[in-house]
């Protein structure tokens, strides 16, 4: 089974290319942390060339820049070709099944400033850790009309 799955940050912005029958690829790399630190305490990340194709390709290179976080899953692939001095070249990257935009690289910055004029997210919480603007004490459901009684007894199997 080859079957890869990826988080990390674009290392660059998407280049999109078509091939001559007009499909469209586009490629770039993701830094992908390590779950360690190195011997010096620092935390040390992988660069891996991605592939992507057709509409996806489009839609990483319209979407996606330089730091924007993204999980991809995919399959490893090898090829080679030969450079301009004839020697075999060997290239490993990922081809990418499915890519789902994460963040932006602002994303994580945007976080940490304190703007008036920054949206409310889901994720923005209240000082007592729960989510500003819900109230879980409320029904959610209390305007659609009335109650519905629901039976077991009443199912045919």
């Amino acid at each position: 089974m080859n079957k890869v799955f990826l988080i990390g940050r674009l290392t660059r912005d998407p280049e999109l290319r078509y091939t001559g029958s007009n499909t469209a690829v586009a490629t770039f790399s993701i830094a992908v942390n390590r779950n360690f630190s190195n011997q010096n305490g620092e935390r040390e990340a992988d660069f891996i060339n991605i592939v992507v194709w057709r509409k996806q390709a489009e839609n990483v290179k319209n979407y996606l820049s330089q730091g924007s976080q993204v999980a991809i899953d995919g399959r490893i692939q090898t090829r080679s070709y030969d450079d301009q001095q004839g020697q075999k070249r060997y290239v490993t990257e990922v081809v990418a099944d499915n890519v789902e935009f994460l963040g932006s690289k602002n994303s994580s910055s945007a976080s940490s400033s304190s703007s008036s004029s920054k949206e409310p997210t889901p994720y923005d919480f209240a000082e007592n850790g729960s989510p500003k603007g819900t109230d879980v004490e409320s029904n959610p459901f209390a305007d659609f009309g009335s109650n519905i009684e629901i039976s077991d007894d009443e199912l045919p199997f």
